[in-house]
């Protein structure tokens, strides 16, 4: 497989349909979310971030809530934005599609003005957030039946 891909905002129903695609093949298929609470109505109000390969083939994604829909993950802070619902295909990964991701949400939320990004990590993701600089805090919680770790990094 080509490394050759673009990262960008996703426009429209046909990006949309394509982040809710990979959301369904890694989170509902590989790690039985159950699909009730994979798709939430912040999916309306985010922003979400698509990476696809040259050929259109959709390869990530992940979204940022902001404003009044992030508060309720990030204390309560509207200067803190929530990543959230990255996942990578099983082909993509290794290729920095993870990275790129995050870092265009970052690039997201400096454009809305937020002052940092807030995440809850599955635990066996906490070394990928660290290397690009989140933080963890707090204890370890269930979400979706797997343990999970809050993080930040300021912007």
């Amino acid at each position: 497989m080509t490394a050759a891909y673009t990262v960008r905002e996703a426009v429209g129903h046909e990006d949309r349909d394509a982040c809710f695609e990979v959301r369904r093949d890694v989170f509902v298929h590989e790690q039985g979310v159950p699909r009730e609470l994979e798709y939430d109505t912040y999916d309306e109000t985010a922003v979400h971030v698509l990476a696809i390969r040259a050929d259109g083939v959709p390869l990530g994604t992940g979204r940022l809530l902001h404003g009044a829909d992030a508060t309720g993950k990030t204390g309560a802070d509207a200067s803190v934005g929530s990543l959230g619902r990255l996942a990578v295909t099983k082909a993509a990964r290794g290729l920095g599609v993870g990275a790129a991701l995050v870092r265009a949400i970052e690039d997201a939320a400096r454009e809305r003005g937020l002052a940092a990004v807030d995440l809850h990590a599955q635990t066996h993701a906490l070394g990928f957030y660290e290397r690009l600089g989140y933080v963890a805090y707090g204890p370890e919680f269930p979400d979706a039946g797997m343990p999970h770790r809050a993080m930040r990094r300021v912007l």
